[in-house]
């Protein structure tokens, strides 16, 4: 298990720097990873989450931010990715991301934002489910995990998951000595500093 975090910084003919920071999480199957899943809706799901109206609409640190998940069969990821905003270094828009980051660790969400999220994921696996081949899709991918009625458990395993589990997941996922960071910089900006 990581220990320590990581950081690395690159230079490479891309338009804006990019700030990429990751910490290992579950598979899929394993409690932890439908609770991850729903903190990164909470933090990153539409123009309502905390990561969007906070660092850019309000504070306008980041011009674009997500938080997702990775991985379906083996371990993954829980990613944070963003590209700052104009005039605010990948230091200090690293620096405010930890503080978001350190504030879902240490404070219990509402069951009004949690909830929020939850209709909207269930809104969104029934708009799914219309399409034949989603079906089928979800069908071959919890065959492949081992049980493929877990396409009609999902939606009862992400109902039961309680503001407590969003907190718990959080301190135990975002630890910052597990994280990996990744300066991904423009070599527009390294050839301005010559």
């Amino acid at each position: 298990e990581q220990s320590e975090s990581r950081f690395q910084e690159v230079y490479r003919d891309v338009p804006v720097d990019a700030l990429y920071k990751v910490y290992p999480m579950a598979a899929r199957g394993s409690k932890s990873y439908y609770s991850a899943d729903l903190l990164s809706d909470i933090l990153s799901n539409g123009n309502s989450s905390r990561l969007y109206r906070k660092l850019i609409k309000e504070e306008g640190v980041f011009s674009e931010l997500d938080a997702y998940i990775t991985g379906d069969f083996d371990p993954g990821l829980f990613v944070f990715s963003g590209k700052p905003a104009e005039g605010i270094s990948l230091e200090q828009a690293d620096k405010r991301l930890m503080e978001e980051i350190e504030l879902i660790k240490n404070e219990l969400i509402s069951d009004f934002e949690l909830q929020k999220v939850k209709n909207k994921l269930e809104a969104s696996n029934t708009f799914s489910e219309t399409s034949i081949l989603n079906n089928a899709i979800n069908l071959a991918i919890a065959e492949s995990l081992g049980d493929a009625n877990m396409v009609n458990l999902e939606k009862e395993i992400y109902a039961k998951i309680s503001a407590k589990e969003i907190h718990l997941i959080a301190q135990e996922l975002l630890q910052r000595k597990r994280s990996s960071t990744l300066y991904y910089r423009s070599n527009q900006k390294k050839d301005a500093t010559k």
